[in-house]
């Protein structure tokens, strides 16, 4: 009987179940979406028990047609639910997006505190980090602080859940700020600042590790995050390689042997598992500004697909049109949630079209802004290989402005699920099983020469837009 494996990225916007041949051939994919809520000002959450049901619908779908070898877990990362000592949330699940912590972040930011802490657990001090999200709850919400059992993740809930315990792997607990990159355990000193206890956090363990579900007899593998795994699935972990994916965020990731952290604080340092680590920059601004161009701003009904034939037909550069897509604040590499997003250049010759672009340019200029800090030479970046995962993956036209806007080949890997493969792969390590390279030949974006010169330009003037709009004091507006 021919072997499956399945894997499980619970995403920002939907869970996907994926079950992998030993090949990697995609055999079967299940997807179930749940909503981002922003009951006020600054705040992106999701129901945990919406979560929750996603997962084992994704799981009953798959156990209903297939009889998997394991299924391992991929996570969205920057998470934080409150639970009681039942395991029941106290708060909703509390999102990388939510920005209510700003005043918190701002505060510890610049002071040498701050500092400290990044250095020793590589995640810069900003609203998206749970660290801050637990300063704001210390401050703004003592009475359910002090009653909380324990401070979670979204997968953690999930995997309390189907093992009946509270564990955590070393990749998800390196971008809460509280775990010691070096040590890969809670930090002492952080969280006597936080004044919580080590028990009120889960238990780390390795990202190989793996557990019996106590209430269907399946294997699971805890797994690690999404974005180090999409660098493993996606073949991104050699030295001549750069990951980079796009989803509802987005991201850069650079594979490195030894924890690494920046003078400046403007990237983040995540494990994967045993010595492999990756330093990079996230973005908060990817597909969602996409989507909020489509449903807010166009409010047209067709597909993106179909905008994106239009936008085929501008040509690099969108005619002057500039997008710095700052929708929901940004991290890497300005780390300012209070930033604001700006459309520049418009005449009246631009349309519907021209703004799909230029939000497709924007989001890579984003992108791009990151690597020049990851990989400031010139040199450097021209022996690189980008390889891609997300949904963004689907579209040639936005990997054709990757590849243009970088310079750089972008290879896109044979399978986009790159999380969910990712994770198989930690599955097969965990298990010792043995397993074959995925089989046929990769597709490869190279470089337009004739849009360089187009790009550069966009590029340095898309680099001013933040700072100038600081200082005509337009980032509050």
């Amino acid at each position: 009987m021919i072997p499956y494996y399945v894997g499980i990225d619970i995403g920002t916007t939907a869970t996907k179940a994926v079950v992998f041949s030993p090949e990697g051939q995609l055999l079967f994919q299940v997807s179930r979406e749940y909503e981002m809520h922003h009951p006020h000002p600054n705040w992106s959450i999701q129901k945990p028990a919406e979560l929750l049901q996603a997962v084992l619908d994704c799981i009953h779908e798959v156990t209903q047609q297939f009889q998997p070898e394991f299924i391992a877990f991929s996570a969205a990362m920057h998470s934080l639910i409150l639970v009681d000592k039942a395991g029941q949330p106290l708060t909703d699940c509390i999102l990388w997006a939510d920005n209510r912590a700003n005043a918190q972040a701002e505060c510890l930011q610049h002071s040498p505190r701050g500092l400290a802490i990044y250095q020793k657990t590589g995640i810069p001090i900003h609203s998206f980090s749970p660290l801050t999200k637990l300063l704001w709850f210390k401050e703004k919400e003592q009475a359910v602080f002090k009653r909380t059992y324990k401070f979670i993740s979204a997968k953690e809930y999930i995997w309390h859940h189907l093992t009946g315990h509270y564990q955590v792997d070393s990749s998800m607990a390196s971008g809460t700020g509280l775990m010691n990159l070096t040590t890969l355990q809670w930090e002492p000193e952080i969280l006597d600042y936080l004044d919580i206890r080590a028990d009120q956090l889960s238990t780390i363990v390795s990202p190989l590790f793996h557990a019996s579900g106590i209430r269907h007899q399946q294997n699971y593998v805890i797994g690690a995050g999404d974005g180090p795994l999409a660098s493993l699935g996606t073949g991104a972990m050699a030295a001549d390689k750069l990951a980079l994916t796009i989803g509802t965020s987005g991201a850069i990731r650079l594979p490195v042997n030894h924890p690494t952290v920046d003078p400046l604080m403007r990237t983040q340092c995540y494990h994967l598992v045993e010595d492999q680590y990756l330093s990079l920059g996230a973005i908060n601004n990817g597909a969602v500004v996409l989507q909020w161009l489509k449903e807010s701003v166009l409010r047209t009904d067709a597909s993106f697909e179909d905008l994106f034939v239009q936008a085929g037909d501008i040509p690099a550069g969108s005619d002057g049109l500039l997008f710095v897509p700052y929708l929901l604040g940004e991290r890497a590499p300005i780390w300012d949630a209070s930033a604001k997003g700006a459309i520049l250049g418009i005449t009246i010759n631009h349309h519907q079209a021209h703004f799909v672009r230029a939000t497709l340019e924007g989001i890579v200029m984003g992108l791009r802004h990151i690597a020049e800090v990851l990989l400031p030479s010139p040199a450097e970046r021209s022996k690189i290989e980008i390889r891609v995962s997300g949904g963004f993956a689907k579209s040639d036209l936005w990997l054709q402005i990757v590849a243009d806007v970088f310079q750089m080949p972008v290879a896109l890997s044979q399978t986009v699920e790159g999380s969910a493969w990712g994770a198989v792969l930690i599955g097969f390590k965990a298990l010792g099983i043995k397993h074959k390279e995925p089989d046929g030949e990769e597709q490869v974006f190279s470089p337009n020469r004739n849009n360089a010169q187009v790009y550069a330009e966009v590029f340095e003037k898309f680099k001013q837009v933040y700072p100038l709009l600081n200082q005509l004091g337009q980032k509050h507006i």
